[in-house]
């Protein structure tokens, strides 16, 4: 028994039991293929919101980025924007210097954005607290902002990005105003890179991520190498972000400054207040609901939109997310024992 105890193998048991449990968790369940189908629908069906539609799909990739590390590795950030922006950057100088294929751009993007979390990943989760992660992520951020802002040689400064062209998708698909081919690829991609992120998320590397957020010092006891594997979820989070920030110059063939502003950080991290962390569909959904609170809010109050969306975020947090989904069943069953009575 003392063997087994110490062995570096968990015992067989415990092996298939983790087997099973990895199994079902990589199950498609109902909800997500409802989710899937419902966004394809909306292609055909809404067809005059396509430009909102892809504001929400790429707001909902980079919210995802986020969640890989905030929800599954427990790494908190103030500067994921970093990232975004170094993608729509990139995305935007490989249109105007190299070629205005989109494919192309996008990959670079995905590749400078991951480079750049390589090297500050180090910074952040070997020897870092939170607080520490916060103010370094936030500098890193703030420094990109003031490189792509006095090299407006290169960049347009405040000016932004100027003469960016990308050509039609496929050579097929060009992309109009009304944004149908926008919302397309940006749908598509954001579908193949949750599948990606779900199939990580659901393989013992997931599992290991897991383990580390809830405790690293029991993680790291038990064998994890989780210097490295954090490092890595980083990499991967920050090449998704770089692709997020790559749609967004494609599909709206502009760059500016903006993309490097503390406040897209700060708006995916509300995304993710919204829409809940440690599950993939929560920066899905929570950027639905941000971007149609933020547009309905705009309409109705154009100079007070933010006094509501940071009301609706107070009771959110105040009331507590898992009570209001579940208000509406509770309300049913309330309404129904009151019928039969």
């Amino acid at each position: 028994m003392t063997d087994t105890f110490l062995s570096a193998t968990p015992p067989a048991p415990i092996r298939q039991r983790a087997a099973r449990d990895l199994t079902r968790r990589a199950r498609w369940k109902p909800a997500e293929i409802l989710f899937w189908l419902c966004a394809a629908a909306s292609f055909f069906l809404l067809p005059d919101q396509h430009l909102l539609l892809s504001e929400i799909v790429i707001l909902g990739l980079f919210a995802l980025s986020l969640d890989l590390i905030i929800g599954y590795a427990g790494v908190v950030t103030l500067g994921h924007g970093a990232f975004f922006g170094l993608g729509a950057y990139v995305a935007g100088l490989t249109s105007i210097h190299l070629t205005a294929e989109p494919l192309t751009g996008l990959a670079l993007a995905a590749l400078a954005a991951a480079a750049l979390g390589l090297a500050t990943g180090p910074l952040l989760l070997l020897r870092a607290s939170d607080l520490t992660r916060l103010m370094v992520t936030l500098g890193v951020a703030m420094l990109l902002y003031e490189a792509a802002n006095k090299a407006s040689w290169l960049t347009g400064g405040a000016d932004g990005l100027q003469g960016v062209m990308i050509d039609p998708l496929l050579g097929r698909f060009e992309f109009d105003l009304f944004g149908t081919t926008a919302y397309g690829y940006c749908l598509i991609v954001t579908f193949v890179l949750t599948l990606i992120a779900r199939r990580i998320v659901t393989s013992p590397y997931g599992l290991s991520l897991r383990a580390i957020r809830d405790n690293a010092l029991r993680a790291r006891s038990m064998g994890i190498p989780v210097g490295p594997r954090l490092l890595a979820i980083y990499a991967f989070s920050a090449l998704i972000a770089g692709i997020a920030g790559a749609l967004l110059t494609q599909t709206t063939m502009f760059v500016s400054l903006d993309v490097l502003a503390f406040h897209r950080s700060a708006d995916v991290l509300l995304v993710l207040v919204l829409g809940g962390v440690g599950y993939l569909y929560g920066g899905l959904i929570g950027a639905v609901a941000f971007k149609l609170l933020q547009d309905w809010f705009s309409a109705l109050t154009p100079q007070y939109w933010m006094f509501w969306m940071g009301l609706v975020l107070l009771v959110v947090v105040l009331i507590g997310r898992d009570r209001i989904q579940t208000l509406p069943r509770t309300l049913m069953r309330r309404l129904h024992a009151e019928g039969r009575a």
